[in-house]
């Protein structure tokens, strides 16, 4: 099934992954964003979508048939507790009405593993309560819930690919992987905790093949995107230590794990695996000495 897709969020980490994927796969991409989109085969809207009247009009004048919503407020750090999010949450859901009133037909929207109630040694679409701990989780969640129930009432075909921890080339500053490759490389120290808590980790292209795959597909419902097995922080610590060259440089025990964080996030992946038919293939060890190469290659300073 292809069509006419509009992505939003498509210079943002997830979002330049995904698109030529949807090219390869038959689709007549747009992208709508503030920031320009120089990819081949896509066609960039320069759009506010916090606007009512800019986001309304990109949708009336592409007419999409396909929806893939990942644009968010995404700061790192800021954003588990920024009021931004409920800003988020109402352009989201007039995003939604404005593309079903367009004619549009599949809606895909990103989510997130801070929806659930954490805690569970895996989390599971079907068995897992969500019950998020942060305003992040919880406005994720409530759109996610509102998106279905509309969704049913409009007659779209509707899916949630639910994010789990993601890593890879483009990376914003303030993320554990890239801002530990850069540190190191750099000669800093890193004072950290013990790093025995564990995380889903899942390399962007991976996470970008299975949303392209989830927007083409008619399943519905929420899908978790991870890799399906939790490895210690620390384990990610070491590893990219090793690949530096710089493991003296971490000080595991030099920070305290903050109050209630989790021993362990970790996908059910069944659903991508056996309903989608998706299964993560990028190593780990792979992934992560291909962006310890490519941030060597950058000139000092280089995001």
């Amino acid at each position: 099934m292809t069509g006419r897709v509009l992505v939003t969020g498509g210079s943002g980490f997830v979002g330049r992954s995904v698109m030529p994927l949807l090219v390869r796969r038959g689709f007549t991409v747009h992208a709508a964003g503030p920031d320009p989109v120089d990819l081949a085969g896509v066609v960039g809207h320069r759009v506010d979508l916090l606007d009512a009247a800019q986001r309304r009009a990109v949708v009336a004048d592409i007419r999409p048939t396909h929806l893939l919503h990942l644009a968010w407020y995404a700061e790192p750090g800021a954003y588990w507790t920024s009021p931004k999010n409920l800003d988020w949450v109402g352009a989201s859901l007039d995003l939604a009405q404005a593309f079903a009133e367009a004619g549009g037909r599949r809606l895909v929207a990103a989510g997130t593993c801070a929806e659930y109630e954490w805690g569970s040694e895996r989390l599971s679409e079907s068995r897992t309560p969500c019950r998020p701990a942060t305003l992040y989780g919880a406005a994720k969640d409530g759109l996610r819930r509102v998106l279905a129930a509309y969704a049913r009432e409009a007659g779209l075909s509707f899916a949630w690919g639910r994010l789990f921890y993601l890593y890879g080339p483009g990376e914003q500053p303030g993320r554990l992987v890239g801002d530990t490759i850069r540190r190191l490389l750099a000669g800093e120290r890193i004072p950290t905790t013990e790093g025995l808590q564990r995380r889903d980790f899942l390399h962007v292209d991976d996470a970008a093949e299975a949303l392209a795959a989830l927007l083409a597909a008619a399943l519905e419902g929420p899908v978790n995107v991870g890799s399906g097995r939790a490895v210690p922080v620390r384990e990610i610590l070491a590893r990219i230590g090793a690949l530096t060259g710089r493991a003296d440089l971490i000080g595991f025990g030099e920070r305290t794990l903050p109050p209630g964080d989790p021993a362990v996030i970790e996908a059910d992946v069944a659903r991508l695996r056996g309903e989608l038919g998706v299964a993560p293939g990028r190593d780990l060890d792979e992934g992560l000495a291909q962006m310890v190469e490519r941030y060597r290659a950058l000139p000092p300073g280089a995001p």
